[in-house]
């Protein structure tokens, strides 16, 4: 058996990742929990939709991870993460913002913080801002979190990783 080192996005020490608060739901039938997708690996993007690099790079990766695992290994969620501009960041525009760059994913809407500071979500991960990334193993912990621009091959080699764990 071919034994292959650990992955560089991967943390040796995982966590339990925290559960989401999400304030409204998109391009789902239902309100989605950490708990209920125990047993898949989990991809979470977190992204605002005036931020460039998630427009440009974050949504479209996130698009084509969500297009190409099986849902059955793996749910591929986007987080609607806004710490600033809120005023522009509403949900009717996040929808019109899913529709014009063809969102398929499910979409949380990641509840306000207080003032409308950092979002609880944001808080609970200590997220540092968008574009970020987050693998979550089929045991629901968090195994990767990166800010910033992820190359698609890395990305997929650790979610193949992830499904080829036992756990």
């Amino acid at each position: 058996i071919l034994s292959l080192p650990m992955n560089p996005l991967l943390f040796p020490y995982p966590q339990d990742a925290p559960e989401w608060s999400v304030s409204e739901w998109f391009n789902t039938p239902e309100p989605i929990t950490l708990a209920s997708l125990r047993g898949r690996v989990v991809v979470l993007h977190a992204f605002q939709m005036l931020c460039p690099g998630c427009v440009l790079h974050g949504v479209p990766q996130t698009s084509r991870l969500f297009q190409f695992f099986d849902p059955k290994d793996v749910a591929v969620i986007g987080l609607h993460s806004v710490f600033e501009n809120h005023a522009a960041m509403k949900p009717d525009a996040l929808k019109v913002f899913m529709h014009e760059f063809r969102v398929k994913f499910p979409v949380g809407d990641d509840t306000a913080g207080i003032a409308n500071r950092i979002p609880v979500t944001m808080q609970r991960y200590q997220l540092r801002g968008t574009p970020s990334l987050l693998l979550i193993d089929r045991a629901g912990r968090l195994r990767s979190h990166k800010m910033g621009q992820v190359e698609d091959l890395a990305v997929g080699a650790a979610i193949q990783q992830l499904i080829d764990e036992t756990f």
